[in-house]
C-alpha cells in the first residue's frame, strides 16, 4: 500500500471518496434525530427542562470524548477500527433509546450514547489529516461532506415523516450499523504510540491556561462560554417551534442553514483581510441576535414566512462568524507549542461547558413560558437568547483587543 502522500494521482478520487463517504454517514447519524428531537420528547409529555436536559447530552459527550480518545486511539488502538466498535455501540444504544418513553430511562441512555458519538468527531479527523495527500487543502473539502450528510438527514426524516416518532432514532441505528461496518474498510490509522503520561490537563487543553494571562485572549475565551449559551436555544427550540407554528416541511427547511453554513465558510477567506477576526466575531454576535429577533416576530406574524427563512439562513453567518473564526484566533494565539491544548481548551468552553449550560437554560426558560394547557409563550422564549447574544457586542467590542500582527492566517 502506498503511503497517503506518494498515492498516485488516480487514487486522489478514491480516497477522497472514502473519506467523504465516511464523513457523510457519521454527521448523517446525528441528523437524524438531533434537529427534531424536541418535537418527539414534547409528545412523550417531557418538560421543557427535561428536553433541555435532553440537549445537553452531546455537551456532556463533548467535555468527557477526549479522555476516550487521548487515551484509546492515540496509545492502544487503530483510530478506523475504534471508530467501528463506538458506531456498532451507537447503533445498540440508539435502538434502545428508540423504545424508551420514560425520561428516567432515555436520558441516562442518551448520556451514554452521546459519549460513544461524540468521540468519533475527534476520529474521522485523525483518519482524514493522516490520509490526505494534502491536509491544507483536503481536510475542508472532505469536511464539506458534513453538511451533505446533514442536509441528506433532514430531508429523508422529513418526507419519511420521522420528525415527530421515534423512527427518528431507528433510522440513525441503521446507518450507524452501516457506517461502523464502512469503519473497518477505511485505510488504516494506528495509534500514535505516544507512552508519556496521561492527565486530565494535557487531554482537556488545560496546559493552555497560561494563554489566559492575555487579557484579549481571556475576554475571547469567556465569550465564546457566553454566547454558546444563548445560541443552544436554536438548536433545542427550533424544531418545536416551527412544528407548533406550523411550518410545512419545516425539517427540510432547517437543512437551509447548513447550506448558508458552506456558503459563509466560502466567503471567510475573503472577508478576514478586510475586516480582521473582532469585527467578524462582532458580526457572528449581531447575527445570533438577528436570528432570535426574527423568530420572536415571526410568532406575531405568522404569514411572513419571510422572517423564519431569513432567521434560517443566518446560520452561516451565525456559526462560522463564531466558532470557524473562533478556532482560526485561537490557533494563531496559542502559536506551535499550545495549539493542541488550546484547541481542546476551546471544545470544552464551547461544545462541552457553554452548550450544557444552554441547553440547560433553554429548557428552563421554556417551561417557565409554557402554560398549563403546554402551550409556548414563543416570543418571550426568543427574546430571552435574543438579548443576550446582543448584551454580548458591547462588552467584546470594548475588552478585546486584537493583536497588531493582524488576524489568523487562512
Amino acid at each position: 500500500m502506498h503511503e497517503p502522500n506518494d498515492a498516485p494521482k488516480s487514487m486522489t478520487l478514491t480516497l477522497y471518496l472514502r473519506l467523504a463517504t465516511m464523513v457523510f454517514l457519521h454527521y448523517f447519524v446525528w441528523s437524524c434525530w438531533y434537529n427534531t428531537m424536541a418535537v418527539y420528547l414534547g409528545k412523550l409529555e417531557f418538560t421543557g427542562t427535561q428536553i433541555g436536559l435532553a440537549y445537553g447530552t452531546t455537551a456532556i459527550g463533548a467535555l468527557v470524548s477526549p479522555f476516550l480518545i487521548g487515551v484509546i486511539a492515540d496509545r492502544y488502538v487503530s483510530a478506523q477500527r475504534l471508530l467501528g466498535v463506538l458506531h456498532l455501540l451507537g447503533a445498540g444504544l440508539l435502538w434502545w433509546i428508540s423504545q424508551q418513553t420514560t425520561f428516567g430511562v432515555f436520558y441516562p441512555s442518551l448520556i451514554v450514547y452521546t459519549l460513544t458519538y461524540m468521540a468519533g468527531h475527534g476520529l474521522i479527523n485523525t483518519i482524514t489529516l493522516t490520509h490526505a495527500p494534502n491536509p491544507a487543502r483536503w481536510f475542508p473539502i472532505v469536511m464539506a461532506a458534513a453538511s451533505a450528510g446533514w442536509i441528506a438527514a433532514a430531508n429523508v426524516v422529513n418526507f419519511a415523516k420521522l420528525a415527530d416518532n421515534n423512527g427518528m432514532f431507528t433510522l440513525a441505528c441503521g446507518v450507524a450499523v452501516a457506517i461502523a461496518l464502512y469503519s473497518f474498510t477505511l485505510p488504516n490509522t494506528p495509534p500514535k504510540g505516544d507512552a508519556g503520561p496521561v492527565s486530565a490537563g494535557k487531554l482537556l487543553g488545560l496546559d493552555a491556561l497560561k494563554l489566559f494571562k492575555d487579557r484579549s485572549f481571556a475576554v475571547f475565551m469567556v465569550c465564546s462560554f457566553l454566547i454558546c449559551v444563548p445560541l443552544s436555544f436554536y438548536f433545542t427550540w427550533t424544531g418545536a417551534f416551527l412544528s407548533e407554528m406550523n411550518v410545512a416541511d419545516y425539517a427540510s427547511k432547517m437543512t437551509l442553514g447548513q447550506v448558508s453554513e458552506v456558503g459563509f465558510l466560502l466567503l471567510l477567506p475573503i472577508l478576514l483581510p478586510i475586516l480582521g477576526a473582532k469585527r467578524i466575531m462582532i458580526l457572528g454576535m449581531a447575527a445570533w441576535a438577528a436570528r432570535f429577533a426574527l423568530f420572536a416576530y415571526f410568532h406575531e406574524q405568522p404569514t411572513a414566512t419571510w422572517m423564519v427563512l431569513g432567521g434560517i439562513l443566518l446560520h452561516g453567518m451565525c456559526y462560522d462568524f463564531i466558532f470557524v473564526m473562533g478556532r482560526m484566533y485561537v490557533d494563531k494565539a496559542a502559536g506551535d507549542s499550545l495549539r493542541a491544548s488550546a484547541q481542546g481548551l476551546h471544545a470544552v468552553f464551547t461544545l462541552g461547558a457553554g452548550m450544557f449550560v444552554g441547553s440547560w437554560l433553554s429548557g428552563v426558560v421554556a417551561q417557565n413560558y409554557t402554560n398549563a394547557q403546554g402551550v409556548h409563550d414563543w416570543k418571550s422564549i426568543w427574546l430571552v437568547p435574543a438579548l443576550m447574544s446582543a448584551a454580548l457586542i458591547p462588552i467584546f467590542l470594548a475588552l478585546f483587543r486584537e493583536k497588531p500582527a493582524g488576524p489568523p492566517s487562512v
